[in-house]
């Protein structure tokens, strides 16, 4: 007689022998690692101003203040602590391709350089936001009096 055959399917036969190797044994309990937290990333500055870069930034800017003048958009929020200003700048495709969303974004970083620290409040989060056909070809003079017009409203009210 000859002795019956494994069967084909990986499936170990339940007889007497014991196995080989241990299985449970070999295996090392499993260990938990926690990860040390991610140190929090510095403030990106440029010309000395805090930028905002965090969507969520820009989200609670457009539920504050706004003013809106003939160049742009001028958002504003005074936010619950006494740290430097923050600002922003945004330019959606209405404005144009990205050669004029560009300059019209270096305008706006230029009226921020020029103006913020002189007219900027400690605590407040600025979005500047770029109109299309006015942001690019408004003269630079106008842009910085529309600026200093939506800072005084945003501070007033």
């Amino acid at each position: 007689m000859t002795p019956p055959e494994a069967p084909m399917d990986g499936i170990a036969d339940q007889g007497t022998q014991p196995p080989a190797v241990s299985v449970c044994a070999s295996v090392a309990p499993p260990t938990v690692t926690t990860r040390a937290p991610r140190p929090a990333r510095p403030a990106k500055v440029r010309a000395g101003m805090e930028i905002l870069t965090k969507r969520g930034d820009f989200i609670a800017a457009a539920r504050a203040r706004k003013q809106g003048t003939q160049s742009m958009m001028v958002q504003g929020r005074k936010r619950d602590d006494d740290g430097p200003f923050r600002v922003g700048y945004t330019c959606s495709k209405k404005v144009g391709n990205a050669v004029t969303r560009n300059r019209a974004k270096r305008r706006l970083r230029e009226i921020a350089r020029l103006l913020l620290q002189d007219h900027g409040q400690p605590g407040w989060d600025y979005v500047l936001i770029g109109r299309a056909g006015e942001t690019t070809t408004r003269p630079f003079e106008q842009m910085q009096k529309d600026f200093l017009y939506a800072l005084r409203k945003i501070h007033r009210s």
